[in-house]
């Protein structure tokens, strides 16, 4: 999995507070969780010739314009991972600013 761990030290390069998987109960905002939920490997003659890694990468902030929200992209770019921002929702019973990225490595 040292695929991932670009992932990891990206983001521990701009913060301490990252987890992977789940925060610890009651984390104080802002924090970013990553985690890889799939594949996408490129297949030939029935074989797996590439393996890659997807996954998303959340950021969780009271924050409206977190500087969060901009360096999590710079520190993606940085590295060979491909990303998108998939989408910006206001949690209303938690009142975080949720980020979400999809990550490919």
């Amino acid at each position: 999995m040292i695929r991932l761990e670009v992932i990891k030290n990206a983001l521990l390069g701009i913060s301490s507070n990252v987890y992977h998987y789940a925060a610890p109960p009651n984390q104080t905002p802002p924090y970013i969780v990553w985690g890889e939920d799939g594949a996408h490997d490129f297949v030939a003659g029935n074989k797996h010739m590439e393996q890659a890694y997807q996954g998303t990468l959340d950021l969780y902030t009271t924050q409206e314009n977190d500087p969060l929200m901009t360096s999590i992209p710079n520190a993606l770019n940085d590295t060979e991972v491909a990303w998108y921002l998939n989408s910006v929702q206001y949690e209303e019973d938690t009142k975080l600013i949720h980020y979400e990225w999809v990550f490919e490595v």
